[in-house]
C-alpha cells in the first residue's frame, strides 16, 4: 500500500489534503484543550477529586456515631505468612480502574478497593458512618448493628456505598481468588456490615454496646457472614503505584480466633492541630494502672 512518506510542507502527491487534515486535527485539538476534554486533562481532575484533602469527624465522647467521617486502617503486624508484604498502618482506599481513569473524569461503578499505606485523610479512603434508618443520625453506633459505609471520593454530588456478594465462578478478588469487596450506588442487603469486639470471649457480652473510636474492631459483611481483610502479602498495581488487595474473607488461627488481617479501626480526628488523624498518639494510661503507681509512689508529679 502506497504511504506518504512527506511532510505536509513537501508540496507532493495529495499535498493540499494533508495540510487541510493537519489544521483540523490541530483545530480539534485546541477546541478540547479550551473545554477540558482532553485525556489528561479528565485524569487529573479525577486525580485530584481523589487526593482532596478531607477533615474527620472529632470524636468527643470516644464512641463512633452515625454520620462520622473515619478512616477504616488495619493496624500494623509482623507478617509471618509471607516473606514480602506491606508494612504500616494501611487505610482502606477506593481504587477505579486504571485504563477508566484515563478516559473518564466520573467514578466508573463498580470501583475497587485496595489497601494503601498512608495515614492522611483524602478523598479516596474518607468513609462516612451511614445509619439503615434515617432517623439514627447522631446517634451512637453499637456492636451488632447495621450500618452502610460510604464515601464520596471528594466529589459533591456522589456517593459510593462498601458492597460485598458471594464468590462466584465470575466474580471474586483479583490475587485471592476469595470474596470481593467493591464500591456501588446502590443501597442493598448486600451494603450492610456490622462491627463486633475481636476478643471472642467478650464478643456476646459486648454485643449492643456502643464502638469505640480508634480501637480494633471486626467489620462483618451480613449477608454473607465474612469479615473485612487486608491481604498485606498480595499486591495490586493501581492507577496510584503498588498497594494490597481487600476481600472479605475470615481468617481464623488454630484457636479459632480472628487474625490481625480482619482487624480495623474506625479512625478519627485529633482535636489539636499537631495531627489531622489519632494514630500514632501515645495512649493515655489506665486509671486503674495511674491509682497503683500513686500509691506506690512511682508517679512522682
Amino acid at each position: 500500500m502506497a504511504q506518504n512518506l512527506y511532510s505536509p510542507r513537501v508540496r507532493m502527491g495529495n499535498w493540499n489534503e494533508d495540510v487541510y487534515l493537519e489544521e483540523e486535527r490541530l483545530k480539534d485539538f485546541l477546541k478540547k484543550r479550551d473545554e477540558g476534554e482532553l485525556l489528561i486533562q479528565r485524569s487529573r481532575r479525577l486525580k485530584k477529586n481523589l487526593l482532596r484533602p478531607m477533615q474527620l469527624s472529632v470524636s468527643e465522647d470516644g464512641y463512633v456515631h452515625f454520620g462520622d467521617k473515619v478512616m477504616l486502617v488495619n493496624p500494623d503486624y509482623p507478617e509471618t505468612e509471607a516473606d514480602v508484604s506491606l508494612g504500616g498502618d494501611l487505610a482502606l482506599s477506593m481504587t477505579p480502574d486504571e485504563i477508566q481513569a484515563h478516559l473518564s473524569e466520573e467514578l466508573e461503578v463498580p470501583c475497587g478497593l485496595s489497601a494503601v499505606p498512608t495515614k492522611i485523610p483524602v478523598g479516596r479512603n474518607t468513609f462516612i458512618i451511614l445509619s439503615t434508618d434515617r432517623d439514627s443520625s447522631g446517634q451512637v453506633l453499637r456492636y451488632g448493628q447495621d450500618f452502610h459505609l460510604g464515601i464520596t471520593g471528594g466529589f459533591e454530588n456522589k456517593m459510593l456505598y462498601l458492597t460485598s456478594d458471594h464468590r462466584t465462578l465470575l466474580k471474586s478478588s483479583r490475587k485471592s481468588w476469595l470474596q470481593e469487596v467493591y464500591l456501588t450506588d446502590e443501597v442493598s442487603y448486600r451494603s450492610c456490615w456490622q462491627a463486633a469486639s475481636p476478643d471472642p470471649q467478650l464478643r456476646l457480652e459486648h454485643e449492643g454496646f456502643p464502638v469505640p473510636a480508634n480501637a480494633r474492631v471486626l467489620i462483618n459483611h451480613c449477608h454473607t457472614n465474612r469479615g473485612l481483610a487486608a491481604h498485606r502479602h498480595l499486591f495490586l498495581r493501581t492507577y496510584f503505584g503498588k498497594e494490597a488487595e481487600v476481600a472479605a474473607h475470615t481468617h481464623l488461627d488454630s484457636h479459632r480466633v480472628e487474625k490481625p488481617k480482619n482487624h480495623w479501626m474506625l479512625v478519627t480526628r485529633n482535636p489539636r492541630n499537631d495531627s489531622p488523624t489519632m494514630l500514632g498518639l501515645p495512649r493515655p494510661p489506665a486509671e486503674d494502672t495511674r491509682a497503683v503507681e500513686q500509691a506506690m509512689g512511682l508517679n512522682t508529679q
